[in-house]
């Protein structure tokens, strides 16, 4: 169907919303796609829609063609499904929680692992009904304490979640590779730079788990790749490989030194340097050993104190450390938080005082370079006074390690020998996971296997945000003046502009529109007329980002031209008016 700029229900804007952080969130509103209605909450306007189809379809096709099933699970949804998993108190306050008249606990579906599990333990008894695929487009509800960046991380949004179910582990990995390529296919038809990395499982659970990346700069998701071999993970889940034990037979035995004033890294290393020189070389912050106390916060309310020995050239990473911990939220340990431990003096806390069996009893985890035999420098427990030659697996046992430090670039690839790490930015797209047992073994969902025996039917989840995808795109494609679509997932395919107000321009775009739309060709044909000035349906076209501009001038009548432009290179062609259609339906369809 033509859409037509005179009736469209479509009003661009010259000025960027105030509350727009990241370009496709600006464009998409000033390109009359998107419209606020709450903080995270976005009406689609008849552009944006199109374009949002054109999404799900190139996913529908795709899920459906290695043979996985659709189906509607509703919005509302009851509590004790969720209470039987836990999610319901370990998702806190990031769902949406309600009661009806009677009463009755529901939430809004954040995501319906719990509803596919159910479902399918209503109807299947026998491992001959499986393996079975089956998924849904749906919108979802998630409370988030800070939406930003539009679609890109709101309180509503759209995904498309799929489940397999299988009876055994080979069963798995071999539906989780249909997913695997199904998504392949779906980001490479989607139009934008995509890279495949390592996840972590989160609250979701289960083992394997990938993240697929829209490559953006505004992106929340920082990942690594590696120089040298194909290691890409998001940082969450990068590990640290370990080094070696160092031996300690001639280490001096550990001994506290009075260092005043050292409450920083900084302040110790300079400290030492002036103090403690050594002849091999200087020390730095590499040689110390830091402890962060933070506070655990558990999803039923309880709260845990923990301690994070890294070394003193890397900060804890907030986002990596709570991937390590979700659904376990995490903060700062504060001045209060720290006289309930009379043992711990701030800016000179060691070992001595931390792990389960010691003073404070608070639970002492290190990083993986923390291994037995190295030798760190590290508070004594006293103000003004630090440890040297202090030795790990002699002087002092941790509770265990954590990934919490920050991941840089040039870090060794945990991967290979040969490669470092490299950083960049993405938008998370989709995420598959194998499941395991986590949801059946707590729903109790088992079937028959051949000799008759129950077994717990082991599941994969396959995430896809379509709302997403279309901020992701925009950010992938636009330019200074506005968008620029992909033709798979364009509005329409030619934006023809009637530029100027003489009739015959008028007549010459109406009959392209019209032999367009009979070909088959999607059109946005801008027929306005009175004082909308040639300039301004220009500026719209370029802001709304169709991929194929087409401009019927007032020069027509004086040389029969009419000019097409490729929105993406800029590209212009004149073509006789009378041969315009037939290039236009050959470049559509090539």
């Amino acid at each position: 169907m033509m859409l037509r700029m005179s009736s469209l229900f479509v009003r661009t804007l010259r000025e960027d919303p105030v509350d727009a952080e990241v370009p496709s969130h600006r464009l998409l509103v000033r390109a009359g796609y998107i419209r606020r209605a709450a903080p995270g909450i976005y009406t689609w306007l008849p552009l944006g829609l199109r374009v949002l189809r054109k999404i799900e379809a190139i996913i529908r096709e795709e899920m459906d063609g290695i043979g996985a099933q659709e189906l509607s699970f509703p919005a509302l949804l009851p509590k004790e499904p969720y209470e039987a998993t836990g999610r319901w108190t370990d998702y806190g306050d990031g769902i949406f929680r309600l009661q009806d008249r009677k009463g009755n606990d529901y939430l809004l579906g954040p995501t319906h692992e719990e509803m596919f599990t159910l479902v399918v333990k209503d109807m299947y008894r026998s491992y001959k009904d499986l393996p079975l695929s089956i998924y849904q487009i749906q919108t979802k509800y998630r409370d988030e304490a800070r939406p930003r960046a539009g679609l890109l991380r709101g309180r509503e949004f759209i995904m498309k979640d799929s489940y397999s179910f299988d009876v055994d582990d080979a069963g798995l990995e071999a539906s989780y590779q249909r997913h695997r390529d199904a998504y392949i296919r779906i980001f490479d038809r989607l139009g934008f730079e995509y890279v495949i990395v390592k996840a972590t499982a989160g609250a979701m659970g289960g083992s394997k788990s990938e993240e697929f990346l829209a490559r953006a700069a505004v992106g929340e998701d920082t990942y690594v790749r590696c120089t040298h071999c194909d290691y890409a993970a998001n940082v969450e889940a990068v590990s640290v490989r370990p080094p070696a034990p160092v031996p300690y037979d001639d280490a001096p035995a550990a001994h506290a030194e009075q260092t005043p004033a050292t409450p920083t890294i900084q302040t110790l290393v300079d400290h030492l340097n002036a103090t403690f020189p050594r002849d091999d070389r200087p020390w730095h912050a590499g040689d110390t050993l830091k402890n962060v106390l933070v506070v655990l916060k558990h999803p039923d309310g309880t709260r845990e104190p923990l301690a994070i020995g890294l070394p003193g050239d890397r900060e804890v990473d907030q986002k990596r450390l709570e991937g390590q911990l979700e659904p376990i939220e995490v903060e700062p340990m504060d001045e209060a938080e720290l006289r309930k431990h009379p043992a711990l003096v701030r800016g000179y806390i060691g070992p001595g005082v931390l792990g389960e069996k010691s003073a404070s009893e608070i639970r002492y985890l290190v990083d993986p370079r923390v291994v037995e035999g190295t030798r760190w420098v590290t508070g004594a427990d006293v103000e003004g006074s630090h440890v040297l030659d202090l030795v790990a697996g002699r002087d002092f046992t941790p509770d265990g390690t954590i990934e919490a430090a920050d991941v840089r670039d040039g870090d060794p690839c945990p991967n290979c020998d040969d490669g470092t790490l490299e950083s960049a930015r993405g938008i998370e797209m989709g995420h598959i996971f194998q499941l395991g047992r986590k949801y059946a073994d707590a729903l109790d969902l088992q079937v028959l296997d051949e000799n008759g025996k129950l077994v717990t039917v082991t599941m994969g989840s396959y995430g896809i945000g379509p709302s997403r995808a279309v901020a992701a795109i925009a950010e992938g494609t636009l330019d200074d003046v506005g968008l620029c679509w992909p033709r798979n997932v364009a509005p329409a395919d030619v934006h023809l502009v009637a530029a100027g107000q003489d009739a015959d321009v008028f007549a010459a775009a109406d009959r392209i529109a019209h032999e367009l739309d009979a070909a088959g060709v999607q059109v946005l044909y801008d027929d306005r007329a009175g004082k909308i000035s040639p300039g301004v349906k220009f500026k719209d076209a370029e802001l709304i980002g169709v991929p194929t501009i087409v401009v019927v001038g007032k020069s027509l009548a004086e040389t029969g031209i009419v000019e097409v432009r490729d929105r993406a290179t800029g590209e212009r062609v004149e073509v006789p008016a009378e041969r315009v259609v037939d290039h236009l339906v050959a470049l559509v369809r090539a």
